[in-house]
């Protein structure tokens, strides 16, 4: 049914269960998500194609318009830099955060493009942002940023990943 209602708020948005195929973020999000809800949770997940601005602030004001009167909570999965020196991602990654945090889709974006940052999910992000903003959400905090090499010890060429959260 919520499915059904997004669908009707967008035209950009299809039933292709084939679009998950070899998409991976969905396998990364339901651990964390069976940890915290058991079995006792239903998904709707939407894989991004297009990847221009209008795009996903479309289905961010369809999510909003599709989801205002329920009681759902709204993931968007990604990682950042790819494959370049800690530091350098480091700084990529954290002009793209502050954009993130200040909850400016428009500024986000434009971050991505004019420092080609690899973030592979920045579309779900941008329609997140919208979305957030579209329900009234008032801060968003980053709660973690780390990058492989924090793991593996090589930082010449490591993949960044944050964690933020959306508070209304």
């Amino acid at each position: 049914g919520l499915a059904d209602k997004i669908l009707h708020e967008t035209n950009l948005l299809d039933v292709d269960e084939l679009a998950h195929r070899y998409e991976h973020s969905i396998e990364v999000q339901l651990p964390f998500l069976q940890f915290l809800y058991g079995n006792k949770f239903k998904i709707v997940p939407i894989c991004f194609r297009l990847q221009d601005y209008a795009s996903g602030v479309e289905v961010g004001m369809a999510l909003t318009e599709a989801l205002a009167a329920t009681n759902t909570v709204v993931i968007a999965s990604s990682d950042m830099t790819h494959y370049e020196s800690a530091k350098i991602a480091s700084a990529k990654d954290q002009a793209a955060l502050k954009a993130v945090i200040e909850m400016e889709s428009k500024h986000f974006y434009e971050v991505v493009e004019a420092q080609n940052i690899t973030a592979c999910g920045f579309m779900p992000i941008t329609s997140l942002i919208t979305y957030a903003n579209g329900v009234g959400v008032k801060e968003a905090k980053l709660l973690s940023y780390h990058n492989s090499g924090d793991i593996t010890g090589d930082h010449t060429s490591v993949v960044g990943y944050a964690a933020v959260v959306f508070k209304k």
